[in-house]
């Protein structure tokens, strides 16, 4: 513990701990419940993001635990201000990404009396976060906030909720520091690696899935210094594919919502799959469908920091309790076999993919082609450009058609959330202002989180948000069709003028309805230097680059 024998209030110990944990970003809605914390971050090292809506704030401070590995921190206030960012909570939990949310509380004295904006949020949080604690003595703010931290990062990371009773956090306290925290970093065994090694010398048809988090910049390379190597087959999880460059010669895609059907055979097929860092959930087994339950028929090495995800779901041949960064370098001990009886496989896979992803194959009805759209962002984009999105099949362009090359290109919730996308962009280049980042939204998604634009523009950061409008909840249209063709219900929207909001805010508006507008409206929204909006209209019937509602609706109507 650092000393510090002067008395402070609680708010002051609060951000002393996190100003000792290594946190410089913090994101909030402020609220009368924590005024002493936000009077504590007047005068610190600390830089505060101010959002419009919690949902938003804690989908930014998720972000930055994606892009950062250490816990984004938000604060928001007590009742509706917590039940605002449950969203945020829910998209860490079921990413594994480090957070800590503040929550504001109601005096000690008035608690269990249903007091103005009281919530147990044990009870409320208990199934979601990783722990949920509220502070009872400022003097123990140290100790709460330091576990906390190593709560969040310890194995399969996740949420933490501390929840702050206004009169702790105005109260005084003469208490020491808690040292900075360092999270705990698990090592596969010698004996690990010499099994895995000999497994991969008795395969004919190995295969490798990433997914997960706790990886680095650096255990992506060694990874992917390992496939070269080995000519090993590489698929990405769900959202994940950020986790090996899609121009390596053993990229063979990624697992996600309509995957390339050779891919699954590939994986379907093989004889060793090497799982690390990822649970394989329902996304990416493509409904728990991809291997069998509880016994693969192919061998399994699963590579996980949580010991109580190995064996949870899928039996492995070979269990290794390890993080992805720990496991990428132990790899470098293990050497190939002789030969390689997979490589040409591994070669075709790749070939696979980049036909899979080429978009100038796709020709969907409109004006406007997503398809000339992700080819131009191809053209122009760097390729440490951030893509980020919410949900909504306007994603799959984003997920097929964009060849994720940086570890940390990728934001985008695994959770399905819709609204994340302005609010990770936001986080995003409020952390990395030297990239470009870009967000992908659909007019549904948009406006889940969409006032958190303003955010964008009331600290000069200019994302440029590509708006995909069809004028619906398109997902739910597309499976209301297949379910119940020609009875819409329920998912058509009336949508604003999404250019003018923009210019509304402060930022750069454009409507772009014509596929050959598109790459001069995409210099002129980078060029403002503003954040920027652009309003892309697309016909209804292209519902994903492959089908459309009046084929989806034809195929189950009555003969």
């Amino acid at each position: 513990m650092m000393d510090h024998p002067t008395a402070r209030t609680g708010g002051q110990i609060l951000v002393d701990q996190l100003m000792a944990h290594g946190a410089r970003d913090v994101f909030c809605v402020p609220g009368e419940s924590y005024l002493a914390v936000l009077d504590a971050l007047h005068d610190a090292e600390i830089r505060l993001t101010i959002c419009r809506q919690e949902g938003g704030a804690a989908m930014m401070a998720e972000a930055a635990g994606k892009l950062t590995g250490r816990p984004g921190i938000c604060f928001v206030t007590r009742g509706p201000g917590a039940m605002n960012a449950a969203p945020g909570l829910h998209v860490a939990r079921q990413d594994s990404t480090p957070l800590i949310l503040f929550v504001g509380q109601v005096e000690r004295g008035a608690r269990e009396r249903e007091a103005f904006q009281e919530l147990d949020y044990r009870a409320v949080f208990g199934s979601v976060a990783k722990w949920v604690t509220e502070v009872e003595d400022p003097a123990r703010l140290p100790e709460l906030v330091s576990r906390a931290f190593h709560v969040a990062t310890a194995g399969r990371p996740g949420p933490v909720v501390v929840a702050l009773p206004e009169d702790v956090l105005t109260a005084t306290a003469s208490v020491a520091d808690a040292e900075p925290f360092a999270p705990v970093e698990t090592h596969p065994a010698l004996v690990q690696m010499v099994a895995l090694q000999k497994l991969l010398a008795e395969a004919e048809r190995p295969f490798a899935i990433l997914g997960g988090s706790r990886w680095s910049e650096g255990a992506v390379r060694r990874f992917a210094r390992f496939a070269d190597l080995f000519a090993l087959p590489v698929a990405c999880s769900f959202r994940r594919q950020g986790l090996f460059p899609a121009d390596h010669p053993s990229y063979a895609g990624d697992l996600g919502l309509g995957v390339n059907p050779k891919l699954l055979a590939r994986i379907q097929e093989s004889d060793l799959l090497l799982l690390v860092g990822g649970r394989l959930s329902e996304i990416p087994s493509q409904g728990y469908t991809l291997l069998a339950i509880p016994e693969p028929r192919q061998r399994l090495v699963h590579i996980h920091p949580d010991p109580e995800e190995l064996g949870r779901v899928y039996r492995p041949h070979l269990a290794i309790n390890a993080a992805p960064t720990a496991f990428a370098a132990a790899i470098e001990t293990v050497q190939p076999p002789a030969s390689l009886p997979w490589a040409a496989a591994t070669r075709e896979a790749h070939a696979a993919y980049r036909a899979w992803s080429d978009p100038a194959r796709i020709v969907t009805p409109g004006d406007l082609q997503m398809g000339g759209v992700m080819a131009h962002l191809r053209e122009v984009l760097p390729a440490d450009a951030i893509l980020c999105n919410g949900a909504g099949n306007f994603a799959t362009w984003v997920h097929r058609f964009w060849p994720f090359r940086a570890f940390d290109g990728q934001l985008a919730p695994t959770s399905g959330s819709m609204g994340y996308g302005i609010p990770a962009a936001v986080a995003a280049k409020r952390l990395l202002p030297e990239r470009i980042v870009v967000a992908v939204s659909g007019d549904g998604d948009f406006l889940m989180n969409g006032q958190d634009f303003a955010t964008a523009v009331q600290y000069s950061l200019p994302i440029l948000v590509i708006l995909v409008d069809n004028g619906m909840y398109g997902t739910i249209r597309m499976h209301q069709e297949r379910e119940y063709p020609g009875r819409v219900s329920g998912t058509s929207l009336r949508n604003p003028d999404f250019a003018a909001y923009a210019t509304a805010f402060g930022g750069y508006g454009e409507r772009v309805t014509r596929t050959e507008d598109f790459p001069a409206a995409f210099a002129r929204a980078r060029a403002s230097g503003l954040p920027a909006i652009l309003h892309c209209p697309i016909d209804p019937e292209a519902i994903t680059p492959t089908t459309t509602l009046t084929a989806l609706r034809e195929r189950r109507r009555p003969a």
